[in-house]
């Protein structure tokens, strides 16, 4: 669903969480009450929830704090200006990730930053769909361009980008939080968010990374519903208390930007021990899939390539370079 700019000026009035009444909302846009009615109807369908009580008006149930251009470039590091050649904040989009992907395509330049409030096919692994509901969570995409090394030089980089999501976290002094191999922020055996990163390019010449991040601020109970494997969100970590948004997406930007930069000549190896630090799953019983095939054993942690290694049950350890692990977080 697209955002009409008339529903965008009503939540930015909104985005406070207090009453405000329909002719208040009326007057302002120069419509009627039962349009301002007809509009707000619609908001659901974006995922906000929203109370109508006659005498008072209309509120969010949850304040919004919408995500800012200028408050994010007045407060991003000077490094990271270097860095962004362009930053782009969509109301709506389809998926951040495929926005980019379409402009890397386009020969866009390294640096290019998207963030989106809403996205209506946000892409998790395995093709699942990343629930969004709008202004709630943090949906951004980079794109970098790696000129030397090729595809296979990219390798254990969502480790990496991985690394970097808990170091912005641990800003805010969350620090109940780790990593599922290859991709996932966890907390207390629930996911927290997720890494996809889209490669293209040449085997052994210059390439580009499409790297996405999904990061669970706040989802409201009727719109998680539909996810099916266990979840979480900052708003539960943090015993309900609000997370300022444009700072959070600064500081992912901040140390993503300060990973990728460097990556080429680090690569996976100068994470590696960090990563570790955060591995939520060593030493867990767990299922790999890999297509149809699955493995179970023992995590015992990665290797120094930023492999998965499972020890089978007659004692082997076999090294794995993707899949994707189910584990049992009651065991968390």
């Amino acid at each position: 669903m697209l955002i009409s700019d008339k529903q965008k000026t009503i939540l930015n009035l909104l985005a406070d969480g207090e009453f405000h009444s329909g002719t208040e909302l009326a007057g302002m846009l120069g419509i009627s009450r039962s349009a301002i009615c007809k509009q707000i109807s619609g908001l659901s369908e974006l995922g906000l929830q929203h109370a109508a009580v006659s005498g008072k008006g209309y509120r969010l149930d949850k304040p919004l704090e919408l995500l800012s251009r200028s408050k994010i470039n007045e407060i991003l590091s000077e490094q990271s200006k270097a860095l962004i050649s362009a930053l782009e904040i969509h109301d709506t989009l389809n998926s951040t990730n495929t926005y980019l992907v379409e402009h890397s395509r386009n020969d866009a330049p390294s640096g290019f930053v998207c963030f989106a409030e809403h996205q209506t096919a946000g892409k998790g692994r395995r093709g699942r769909q990343w629930v969004s509901p709008y202004g709630s969570n943090i949906h951004v995409s980079m794109l970098w361009r790696f000129q030397q090394g090729g595809i296979a030089g990219t390798a254990g980089l969502s480790l990496a980008i991985g690394v970097a999501v808990i170091r912005a976290l641990k800003q805010f002094h969350i620090n109940d939080v780790g990593l599922k191999w290859p991709n996932d922020i966890y907390s207390q055996g629930k996911k927290l968010g997720g890494i996809l990163i889209e490669v293209s390019g040449e085997a052994d010449g210059p390439c580009a990374a499409v790297i996405g991040l999904g990061l669970n601020i706040f989802l409201p109970e009727p719109q998680a519903q539909s996810i099916s494997q266990a979840w979480t969100d900052l708003t539960k970590i943090t015993g309900e208390t609000p997370l300022p948004r444009n700072e959070l997406a600064v500081a992912v930007l901040n140390h993503i930007l300060a990973i990728v930069d460097g990556f080429e000549a680090a690569g996976i190896k100068a994470y590696l021990d960090e990563w570790r630090s955060y591995d939520c799953l060593k030493g867990r019983t767990a299922t790999l899939f890999i297509g149809r095939q699955q493995v179970e054993g023992i995590v015992e942690g990665i290797d120094d390539n930023g492999l998965l290694l499972i020890k089978a049950a007659d004692g082997s350890v076999q090294a794995f370079a993707s899949g994707e692990v189910s584990f049992n977080a009651l065991t968390v």
